[in-house]
């Protein structure tokens, strides 16, 4: 898969091909929906697929300070749209500039002179263009008007309770998935992504009384500032590792994670820790990646260092029970 950072970057003699665009943050089951009929319009008329999104947010620049929690990096939304068949990943810098090009101006500059679309999917509450003038019916018109077909899919809906079953109802959209994030609903946000959430970073240096003194060594992720963090808990996770610069996993371990300011110490930071069972390694400078599982209990203030340590036991023991059997 081809990857652009602006549409300087693409390639002469380039010719037609199928356009979907969004934010797509999470990449959740309804974007996978959205990205997948492109993908087969685009293999249907023997075109490539492009990805068009967008880099900062959107809402960041029209409204500063008000970036919505992230649910994936810029580089992991690229991997899972790769996963999905698509030839080209094209971000689109979101500057003021762009933001108050009319749809008209930015369906006939970006869509058709510069990209040469034939096609265009989006979703069904898809706008754009400046103070979000431009929607589905727009876009339908701009079409017919410049040479490209209109196509929409529903990002909504769905019946799941879980990753494989289908049962109960479940929006999918990434509005919904950072509600159960916040929450600490996990599992609800599992269903609608497709996958685990993942939180991703460096291994840095703890901070105040360290988890090594009370028999269980933490990793200390630093994230990106917007990460979509759960809600103060600890929880069973997936931990996965590389040496800084790699650029394949070392290898996927189960860990108990707690995500809080650590009150029963009177910590005041919020961090993510994560104490990886069975492991004793030092994981400083790694790059990892945390897929959050379950939700084991919300935080708590013990009253001594003695009944936290045997509540973490009691983490560890069902961390091993939910994520090994």
């Amino acid at each position: 898969m081809q990857r652009w950072r602006g549409l300087e970057q693409l390639p002469g003699g380039w010719g037609r091909c199928v356009v979907t665009i969004g934010v797509f943050d999470g990449v959740h089951r309804g974007h996978q929906r959205l990205i997948s009929q492109a993908v087969r319009r685009a293999r249907q008329r023997d075109l490539p697929c492009v990805v068009v999104t967008f880099d900062p947010h959107p809402a960041e620049v029209v409204r500063p300070g008000s970036h919505p929690a992230q649910l994936t990096t810029l580089q992991r939304k690229a991997e899972l749209v790769e996963e999905l068949g698509v030839d080209v990943f094209c971000v689109l810098p979101f500057t003021p500039e762009l933001s108050k090009m009319p749809p008209d101006e930015f369906a006939h500059e970006i869509l058709v002179e510069r990209l040469h679309a034939a096609v265009v999917v989006v979703g069904e509450n898809f706008t754009f263009g400046h103070k979000a003038a431009g929607n589905i019916d727009s876009l339908h018109t701009l079409g017919q008007r410049f040479g490209f077909e209109t196509e929409s899919a529903d990002l909504l809906g769905g019946h799941t309770d879980g990753l494989d079953r289908e049962e109960s109802p479940v929006t999918f959209s990434s509005t919904f998935i950072r509600s159960c994030v916040h929450a600490g609903d996990v599992g609800a946000a599992a269903v609608a992504l497709g996958r685990y959430h993942r939180l991703e970073g460096i291994v840095v240096r703890g901070v105040g009384r360290g988890g090594r003194e009370l028999g269980f060594p933490t990793a200390n992720l630093s994230m990106p500032e917007f990460a979509a963090v759960p809600a103060d808990g600890v929880y069973a996770c997936w931990f996965t590792h590389r040496q800084r610069g790699a650029t394949q996993p070392e290898s996927t371990l189960p860990a108990a994670v707690s995500v809080g300011s650590n009150p029963t110490f009177s910590g005041t930071e919020r961090t993510v820790e994560a104490f990886v069972l069975d492991v004793d390694r030092d994981f400083y400078g790694e790059y990892v990646e945390l897929d959050f599982v379950r939700r084991l209990r919300g935080m708590v203030r013990f009253d001594s260092a003695e009944e936290l340590i045997e509540r973490m036991r009691a983490d560890v023991a069902e961390t091993r029970a939910c994520l090994l059997g």
